[in-house]
């Protein structure tokens, strides 16, 4: 059964189908889209050898020219910028054309900031095959590229044409990557469906291995993104609840250097953990809710503090400093989304500093 979410954004609205074998159906669903019978794939050189040969066999007809990156999140920056961007002037990829996003969220981000930006915009097809790209990256229009001052700080609003989650490709996943992952959809519970973190609590533990509850977990994700983006596309008010978890993230990301001591999905569920943890603090929630927030995440064999990091990292004030070059900073004032309870979350940018540190030196 294929599930489909639609994202309705006038002139840019669009689906995202969420099933099995939608690699083996994608000629069927992006011929639509096409002017003339040829793609431009960006992927990464592990994701090629899992599933592009299977996505070209899915698209019949279609020519499909790509361009293998090397994986990681240093591939998302200037230079990866440039070298999609050239390659596809050089395939001659027109305007009227469609660039295929085929991976995780740093592919996706990757080539839909390339599409923006190609020709003045460019039509793109997401194909994520990360259970974090699924459930998030994939879907809103966010795009872009970290640099040297933080993460994510260059990019474009630009919306896919379509969205291909295929939720057999997560088969394919290390068991560390499935729970980073985790870590996006978690984070749609806590923000705002207390009955939804609740089914997570009864059925995550065999996500991994049931396609069914796998698709459910991924549409209902998607939903409550969906929802969110058509009220508030380009996050000036309830979008940056997405952000849950993701000011902590995004300083932890930065200070162990984008590297693999620390995924996007991991650092997120960490955030998570410490907004509870940080909401608490400031009586703004009982101390019921971060307990039951990292006892599933540890039931799931989870990050949770600052020390399940390998390796050393800085001191809480230059984690505090990391934060203040987030996308959220407002006027000089950070952004935090805190929580009233679970399910309960809201953005607030009166949070002081003392407190956040003492947070951050109390998971070290």
């Amino acid at each position: 059964m294929i599930r489909t979410v639609h994202v309705p954004l006038g002139d840019r609205a669009y689906d995202v189908l969420i099933g099995r074998d939608l690699l083996g159906q994608a000629g069927d669903r992006i011929a639509p889209l096409l002017r003339r019978p040829r793609v431009f794939v960006v992927t990464e050189r592990r994701v090629a050898g899992l599933h592009l040969d299977r996505l070209r066999e899915g698209l019949g007809p279609i020519d499909a020219s790509a361009l293998l990156l090397e994986p990681g999140e240093a591939t998302k920056g200037w230079a990866g910028l440039t070298q999609t961007v050239e390659w596809l002037l050089d395939q001659r990829c027109e305007r009227g054309d469609v660039v295929v996003a085929l991976g995780g969220g740093v592919i996706g981000d990757l080539a839909g900031f390339a599409a923006a930006i190609l020709r003045r915009g460019v039509r793109f097809v997401q194909v994520p095959t990360s259970l974090l790209a699924q459930v998030d990256s994939s879907v809103g229009g966010k795009t872009g590229i970290n640099t040297r001052q933080g993460k994510n700080l260059v990019g474009a609003f630009h919306q896919p044409v379509l969205v291909l989650a295929d939720v057999d490709v997560l088969d394919t996943l290390s068991p560390r990557d499935f729970r980073a992952g985790y870590g996006e959809v978690v984070k749609y519970g806590l923000l705002g469906d207390l009955e939804f973190f609740a089914w997570l609590e009864g059925h995550a533990d065999r996500l991994a291995f049931d396609p069914d509850l796998r698709a459910e977990a991924v549409r209902h994700s998607v939903q409550m993104k969906a929802d969110i983006v058509a009220r508030d596309e380009t996050e000036q008010g309830d979008r940056a609840l997405l952000n849950l978890g993701h000011t902590f993230c995004h300083a932890l990301e930065a200070a162990t250097g984008y590297s693999d001591r620390l995924l996007h999905g991991e650092g997120v569920a960490i955030g998570c953990a410490l907004a509870f943890d940080l909401s608490a603090r400031l009586d703004l929630c009982a101390q019921e809710a971060p307990s039951r927030v990292r006892a599933h995440l540890q039931s799931m064999d989870m990050m949770r503090d600052l020390r399940d990091i390998s390796g050393d990292l800085p001191g809480a004030e230059t984690l505090l400093t990391l934060m203040g070059q987030d996308k959220k900073v407002i006027d000089g004032r950070l952004r935090f989304v805190l929580a009233r309870g679970l399910g309960e979350a809201f953005v607030t940018d009166k949070v002081p500093a003392d407190a956040v540190l003492e947070t951050l030196r109390a998971s070290a």
